[in-house]
Order: C-alpha cells, then structure tokens, then sequence
C-alpha cells in the first residue's frame, strides 16, 4: 500500500517494537456475507491463514471463493503485541499482513484455497511483492493442523515443479504452525468491499498451480 523503501529483514524479538496488552476492536461481522468474524463458526470449519502482499486485495480473493465461512484480516508472523497497522508498516514489528480463511472442507477443498493462494501472487519475491516492499508483504502460510501442513508441502512441492518447468525462480514462502493472529483496524476489513476502487497489488506469475486439480506433487 505504500511504495517507500521498507526494512526487509525481520527483526528479532528483542529487536521489534514492544507493543501493548490492549486488543485492537474490530467489527463484529464481515461486511459482505454478515458473518462473525472472530466466530463461533460451524461445526467442522477449519481454518488457515494466508499472506500475499497488501492484505486488502488478498482478502477480496478468499472471501470470493465459494465454501469459504468467513475471511478477516491482521498481523502476524512477527513479535509485536497487539501491533497498529502504522507499526506493522514500520518494518519494526516483524508481522505479515495475513488474511484469517475459515472454510467449510465439506464445500471447498484445502487444496482450492491452496491453488488460488500460489496463482494470484508470486511467491519467489522474499520480503516483497512488486512494488510493496518490506517484511509484511512476504509470502507465508500458517498451518492450524498438522494434517494441513501436510497438504500445504505437497502444493509447495507441486507449485515448484510447475515454477521450475517454466524457468522461473525458488519459492521463499513461510511456512509454519499459526503463530498468534492480530486483528487489524476495523476499516482495514473487508477493505475493497467498502471501496471498489481501493489499491490491490496482486499480481500472480501465470503460471497454474496443479495442486487441486487431482495432480499430486512429484
């Protein structure tokens, strides 16, 4: 969202800025479908967190897909508590910008949300996506079972071999267990719902990923 030059290492912990104990108040629901954004959810719901650059555009991608309960966004990743968004955007808290997925596996398939996950960014960038530069905008996924982390490594590992075939770089996507997700500031929510014209910066590869389409990872 903002185009200046930003720290691209993550800071250690005794490094980051120390945060706060105060929560951020957010919106009770999410402002397209209705939905609680911090729950109860449906039985059976599962849910994974995503970062692909700005958050804003991110979030649009997920709540689109059919099967998907709810989407939010926040940070994570780093060592702030409770960070603000002017935080985040100071390289100084270590968070990405995530979006919070939760799903119904009856109706949408891991691997789906995975597909459209690795298509619509480049995940080979590092501490970047395009013009947004910085430790917030890198590429992560965080697992909430470990049978997701499961499915995440075989879509990594199929996703590489369709980058590579096309000569194209190494993934540097994160990967890990959810660390603690922060909600961000409500009018960060369901951001380009509340303004059409608002910036998005994704932009994927173009190269299909063949996770999802009952292609395993080689």
């Amino acid at each position: 969202m903002f185009f200046k030059s930003k720290p691209t290492q993550i800071p250690t912990a005794a490094e980051a800025l120390p945060g706060r104990e105060t929560v951020m108040p957010v919106t009770a629901s999410h402002f397209v479908n209705g939905a609680p954004l911090k729950g109860p959810y449906p039985a059976g719901a599962e849910t994974i967190y995503l970062a692909l650059g700005c958050f804003w555009g991110a979030e649009r991608l997920f709540w689109e897909l059919p099967g998907v309960i709810v989407t939010a966004v926040g940070y994570q990743g780093g060592s702030t508590k409770n960070p603000t968004y002017e935080e985040v955007c100071s390289g100084r808290t270590g968070h990405s910008e995530a979006v919070k997925v939760v799903f119904d596996p009856a109706a949408i398939r891991l691997e789906t949300v995975l597909k459209s996950f690795w298509e619509e960014h480049d995940p080979t960038q590092g501490m970047r996506q395009g013009n947004d530069v910085g430790t917030q905008y890198r590429s992560a996924i965080y697992t909430t079972t470990p049978e997701q982390a499961g499915v995440v490594e075989l879509s990594r590992a199929a996703y590489q071999n369709a980058l590579n075939s096309k000569g194209l770089g190494t993934i540097t996507t994160e990967i890990k267990p959810a660390p603690e997700f922060y909600y961000a500031e409500s009018y960060h929510q369901q951001y380009l719902a509340k303004n059409p014209a608002g910036y998005c910066g994704l932009q994927g590869t173009g190269v299909s990923c063949p996770i999802g389409l009952g292609v395993a990872a080689a």
